[in-house]
């Protein structure tokens, strides 16, 4: 009796030990299960500096509908230069879509070449930057002039963000050419909204600006001759990732690779973005006008 007693303990014990491990085994699973599907979720989440100049946000929002249509869920973080720079190299960013080399951005890569990954592989590859004055100033056709006539324009450059690399060019351009002019910092919509009002009322005014861009479309105007060179030939426009990029999100990272736009193309999608309610609104339109394009892309 004693003997049979203690065999139903020892099976009992057997069982129980049984018992736990299977569930014990199941939650390590279930919790390596879970860990897989976290690791996926967090890698299918993207954050892309946005810098509030018109072509910038037209290609973030267009950008964020392509990866949320391919299931990546992004997120927009409106930044100025500086801080795009710090936030790629800490890691807060994955990505940054707008540097221009190689003159107007060179401060950037010559400080951050080997801490963030700038890109060889450009998406644009005529952009312009220079001072520009509306046509009607015909007297003014190069930098060389605006000395002689800087009471026309109260001895002022009207630019837009500081900090940005073109307005770290135009205060070196100020220098190269002995100009007597201060450089005024605002916003490119306050920048835009000024040389709107001069136009409107035909009144001189002079701003270092960048093509492609819309603005172009809406007045006329002409860039002055840059004998110096100081704001360079034609530009490219790359993009810039933080370390491990690559790795994280390779598919992505080949798809910028890949992405390449024309004059007309980034022209369109600005247009469209411009004259949207919200820019994703004229984003998503670009895009669904332009899949076989955007296929090239991505495939």
């Amino acid at each position: 009796m004693n003997n049979w007693k203690k065999a139903l303990g020892i099976m009992a014990v057997l069982i129980m030990v049984t018992v736990l491990a299977a569930c014990g085994g199941s939650g390590e699973e279930a919790e390596s299960d879970q860990s897989a599907t976290d690791s996926e979720e967090t890698k299918k989440e993207l954050t892309i500096g946005q810098i509030n100049w018109a072509e910038n946000i037209a290609v973030t929002n267009m950008w964020k509908v392509i990866l949320e249509d391919k299931g990546y869920e992004v997120k927009l973080n409106n930044l100025n230069m500086g801080a795009t720079m710090k936030a790629l190299e800490s890691g807060d960013l994955d990505a940054s879509l707008e540097i221009w080399l190689p003159v107007q951005d060179a401060n950037y890569l010559e400080e951050y070449q080997d801490k963030i990954n700038f890109s060889d592989a450009t998406w644009f590859d005529n952009a312009k930057v220079g001072l520009v004055v509306p046509t009607y100033v015909e007297d003014v056709n190069s930098i060389e002039d605006l000395n002689e006539h800087k009471e026309k324009f109260n001895s002022e450059i009207v630019g837009f963000d500081p900090g940005a690399g073109t307005m770290e060019v135009t205060e070196k351009m100020i220098k190269d050419y002995g100009l007597d002019y201060e450089l005024l910092s605002s916003s490119e919509p306050a920048m835009i909204a000024e040389i709107g009002k001069a136009v409107e009322n035909e009144e001189p005014i002079v701003a270092p600006l960048w093509s492609p861009h819309w603005v172009f479309s809406e007045y006329d105007l002409k860039f002055l001759e840059d004998p110096q060179k100081t704001f360079g030939g034609v530009e490219k426009i790359h993009h810039a990732t933080r370390h491990g990029f690559d790795e994280d999100y390779s598919d992505v990272s080949q798809w910028l690779k890949n992405w390449k736009m024309t004059d007309q193309q980034i022209g369109e999608l600005i247009n469209y973005v411009e004259n949207s309610e919200e820019p994703i609104d004229g984003a998503k339109k670009w895009v669904e006008e332009n899949e076989e394009l955007i296929g090239e892309w991505v495939k």
